[in-house]
């Protein structure tokens, strides 16, 4: 080889290309964070509803809060080939925006833990199961809603370090 450094691969197939969960048992503990975030377009209808605490469900924005937290915490449940990893803090924060053509909830997370691999993952389950269990409480009045822009914004720690996408 000339010094080139070698194309990555996929970390979770082995050499013949089959399925496995990655052996991180040599990697070091080291604190780690991840951010995502996404957004819940929906009706001003549902907004206005929401205010007056008056949809047919129920406070959507603190049921969606609980089922994100739950999420972050059984990713590997849900995300077969995720490791199971302590997660020892999770954040949820679900922010309301009336701005005219832009309606909707923005759902941002954070998810911390002290373990071997990152934690992404979690932050991710947590953003879109709280969107979806936000869909699902609102659905009776606004069958239109529409999950975007699901993304991890940043993450700490690791032998990759750190990340944000304002870098």
């Amino acid at each position: 080889m000339s010094g080139q450094e070698p194309a990555p691969r996929l970390t979770h197939l082995d050499d013949a290309g089959r399925a496995r969960v990655v052996d991180v048992s040599a990697k070091p503990v080291t604190v780690r964070e991840a951010r995502a975030e996404g957004r819940v377009r929906c009706s001003p209808q549902v907004l206005a509803l929401i205010a007056e605490g008056g949809l047919p469900k129920g406070d959507a924005l603190a049921v969606a809060r609980i089922a994100g937290l739950q999420a972050a915490k059984r990713t590997p449940d849900l995300v077969p080939l995720a490791h199971p990893v302590a997660v020892h803090a999770v954040e949820v924060d679900l922010e309301v925006d009336a701005t005219p053509g832009e309606e909707g909830v923005r759902i941002r997370s954070a998810v911390r833990t002290a373990d071997r691999t990152g934690i992404e993952v979690e932050a991710l389950t947590c953003v879109l199961v709280a969107a979806l269990t936000f869909v699902d409480m609102v659905k009776a009045v606004d069958r239109r809603t529409v999950i975007e822009g699901v993304r991890v914004t940043a993450k700490s720690g690791g032998r990759s370090g750190d990340w944000s996408v304002d870098d």
